[in-house]
């Protein structure tokens, strides 16, 4: 064996020491976590922020089960938390980093804390809810559907996501909420299977009607701007669909008093979904108008519809205007490419509201 990986074993055994020598052997006694500037809570020392919100049934969005492995669980640490540690440089730029951002996860309280949280992620709640829609909408999406229980109901956003527990874990995954947000007692998911994902193997392959679940929100700045009267384009691919399917939705039953321009990208037929409840809105609403696109539709599938990356279809149908508001979902060089080709139509960066994934 050769002496550097003699000496790198050693090191790897010294670390793990100090771990368990840290959990078990150092005490830090009793520290105060002070939340805002006005709620205080008596810990006892040397766990991490993650953890002790929790336990307070303070949930913000953290998708690892707090491995610094997702860089959800950002707050802003005020005083108490020491220096930025190396896995949380990867999550942290230098802006946040001197605005005093962590990663919650990371952060252990070794003496008194205050950290501050944006008021709306105090809303967010832990629920439990049983499967009660559990349907195939391609060959590697499902349709979830989840019945709230315990008589409690969900406030969101049209847009926001909820985090899903993985059951057995205390890993948690995010997915953007398809209904409508007038419907309070349930939370329907579109869940892709991603070969090995954790979550969405358990979703296709274990997961059944009847089963209960948990998970929390809602979450995300990702939302419909319910006081503009701007006209809306709704850009999506894939599971990008559940969150302007929210919008749609919710806006439809308003009446869709708002112009609505919704392009919808899939590679072939046997990848759209929602294609004949969209096609009914068409014909209920004057102002929706729904432009599916395949872009390497097959001989089988005889489609006669428009043909190319949904970016493309997006620059032929837009006129140039700024009185226009945008909502994508889908990958970053979808989400790249399309936020390109709706600045060269006029419509303002501020108006262009995105959800990478």
């Amino acid at each position: 064996m050769s002496t550097f990986l003699v000496i790198n074993g050693m090191l790897l055994v010294i670390v793990c020491l100090l771990l368990l020598a840290e959990k078990y052997l150092v005490s830090y006694g009793k520290c105060s976590l002070t939340l805002n500037g006005d709620k205080h809570f008596e810990v006892d020392g040397g766990d991490n922020l993650l953890n002790y919100l929790t336990r307070h049934k303070i949930y913000i969005p953290s998708a690892c089960g707090g491995k610094a492995t997702c860089g959800f669980c950002k707050v802003k640490v005020l005083s108490g938390a020491g220096d930025i540690l190396p896995t949380e440089e990867v999550y942290i730029d230098k802006k946040e980093s001197e605005e005093g951002m962590r990663l919650a996860c990371q952060v252990k309280a070794k003496k008194d804390v205050e950290i501050y949280i944006p008021e709306y992620l105090l809303e967010a709640e832990e629920f439990e809810a049983e499967v009660d829609i559990l349907i195939d909408l391609t060959h590697d999406i499902k349709l979830v559907g989840l019945k709230i229980l315990n008589g409690k109901t969900i406030n969101f956003k049209p847009g926001q996501y909820i985090q899903f527990k993985i059951p057995g874990t205390d890993e948690y995954r995010a997915y953007s909420i398809a209904s409508p947000n007038y419907i309070k007692d349930r939370v329907d998911l579109t869940i892709r299977l991603v070969p090995g994902g954790l979550c969405s193997t358990y979703v296709h392959k274990a997961l059944e009607k009847g089963d209960k679940v948990i998970f929390t929100g809602s979450f995300g700045d990702f939302q419909l701007q319910e006081n503009s009267k701007k006209d809306i384009i709704g850009i999506a691919g894939g599971c990008g669909m559940a969150p302007v399917r929210s919008i749609a939705y919710s806006l439809a039953k308003q009446g869709m008093p708002r112009k609505f321009f919704y392009f919808f990208g899939a590679r072939t037929k046997r990848d759209l979904f929602f294609t004949e409840r969209f096609k009914e809105m068409e014909k209920e609403f004057p102002n929706f108008k729904y432009i599916p696109a395949l872009s390497e539709p097959l001989p089988d599938d005889k489609w006669d519809g428009e043909i190319g990356f949904i970016t493309q279809i997006v620059e032929k149908y837009l006129d140039k205007t700024s009185e226009k508001e945008a909502y994508l979902c889908g990958p970053p060089p979808m989400i790249d490419a399309a936020t390109n080709v709706l600045i060269n139509k006029g419509i303002q960066l501020e108006d262009i509201y995105y959800d990478k994934f």
